[in-house]
C-alpha cells in the first residue's frame, strides 16, 4: 500500500504541473487589462506602466510563471489586485464557508440520495422505482441556479421563512445547502438503486433468502453492505465537484465563500486571486480523488494495490 501511495504522489507532480500552466495561461486569456482597472479609465499610460511593472505584468510569460511558482513554493500566492492584500489571507477568509458548505451539502445529499435509491432499488419497476428515478433525473437536469432562485422565490420572498442572502447565521445556509446537494442527491439515488438492484442478484443474497432470513435482515444485512462500496466511491469523487460546483450557488445566494471571491476577482481581472483559486479547487479534487482510491481500497478486501 505505502509503495502503491508513492508512486500515486509522484504521479501527480507532472498533472500538478500541467495544471498550473493551464491555470496561468487560461487566466491570461481574460479580456482586459488588470493594471488599466487599478489606474483607472482616466490614468495616463505612465501610470498604467508603473503599475504593470509593480504586479509583473511587464514580464515575458514564462518569467511570470517561473515567478509565480517560485513563490507558491515560498507560501506566497502574490497580493490581490483589488485589495492589495496577500491572496493567501483572501482565501483563508473564506476557505472554511465553502468547506462547510460543501460538507453539509455531502452529508444531505447522501441521506437523501441514499434513501431514495434503496426505497427504488428494493421495489423495482413498481411505482416507488419510477417515481424516484423520475425525482433523481429531474434532479440532475434542472440546473442548480434555476433550482437556487425557485427557492429564493418560493421560500425567502413569498413565505419569508429563509434570509435570501448571506452567510452570517445558520440559517442562511440552508437554502445553498439545498441547492448545492441536490444534483448529487439525485447522482447518489441512480447510483445505489443500480447498486441495491446488481446486489440483489448475488449469490449471497439467494443464499440469505434459502436460509429464510427475513426479507429486511437480507436487504440491510448484505444488500446494503456489499452495494455501498460503490456508493462510497462515487461520493468521494463528487466532493471535488462540488467544491467547484459552489462557485455558481455561492454566487445566487450571496454567500462568502471561494465562489463568490472568484465571480469578484474574474469581474475585476484580479489575476493573482484567480490563478490561486482554480488551482486550490484543482488541487483538491487530485487529493481526494487518491483518497478515495485508498478508501475503496480499505473497504473491499479484495482490491490489492501494488
Amino acid at each position: 500500500m505505502l509503495k502503491y501511495v508513492g508512486k500515486r504522489l509522484l504521479g501527480m507532480i507532472p498533472t500538478i504541473i500541467l495544471i498550473s500552466i493551464f491555470v496561468f495561461m487560461f487566466v491570461r486569456l481574460i479580456p482586459g487589462d488588470p493594471a488599466r482597472l487599478v489606474a483607472g479609465d482616466e490614468a495616463s499610460l505612465e501610470t498604467v506602466e508603473m503599475i504593470r511593472e509593480k504586479l509583473g505584468l511587464n514580464k515575458p510569460l514564462p518569467t511570470q510563471y517561473i515567478d509565480w511558482i517560485v513563490n507558491i513554493f515560498h507560501g506566497d500566492l502574490g497580493e490581490s489586485i483589488k485589495t492589495g492584500k496577500p491572496v493567501m489571507y483572501e482565501i483563508s477568509l473564506r476557505y472554511a464557508n465553502t468547506l462547510k458548505l460543501a460538507g453539509l451539502a455531502i452529508v444531505w445529499s447522501v441521506i437523501v440520495g441514499l434513501s431514495v435509491g434503496i426505497w427504488a432499488g428494493t421495489h423495482r419497476s413498481k411505482w416507488q422505482d419510477y417515481l424516484g428515478m423520475t425525482l433523481s433525473i429531474a434532479g440532475q437536469a434542472i440546473p442548480s441556479f434555476w433550482i437556487g432562485l425557485m427557492l429564493i422565490m418560493v421560500l425567502s420572498v413569498k413565505l419569508k421563512i429563509l434570509p435570501v442572502m448571506g452567510s452570517d447565521t445558520w440559517k442562511h445556509m440552508i437554502l445553498p445547502v439545498i441547492t448545492l446537494g441536490i444534483g448529487l442527491s439525485a447522482t447518489i439515488a441512480r447510483f445505489t438503486r443500480s447498486s441495491i438492484i446488481e446486489a440483489m442478484k448475488g449469490d449471497y443474497t439467494r443464499t440469505a433468502r434459502a436460509k429464510g432470513l427475513a426479507e429486511r435482515t437480507v436487504v440491510w444485512k448484505h444488500v446494503f453492505r456489499n452495494s455501498m462500496i460503490s456508493v462510497v466511491t462515487v461520493v468521494g469523487l463528487q466532493f471535488g465537484h462540488l467544491l467547484g460546483g459552489s462557485v455558481l450557488v455561492e454566487a445566487v445566494f450571496g454567500f462568502s465563500g471561494l465562489g463568490t471571491l472568484m465571480v469578484d476577482s474574474i469581474n475585476n481581472r484580479d489575476y493573482f486571486t484567480i490563478q490561486a483559486l482554480i488551482l486550490i479547487f484543482a488541487l483538491n479534487f487530485v487529493v481526494i480523488n487518491l483518497l478515495v482510491d485508498l478508501l475503496y481500497a480499505a473497504l473491499n478486501p479484495e482490491i490489492k494495490y501494488e
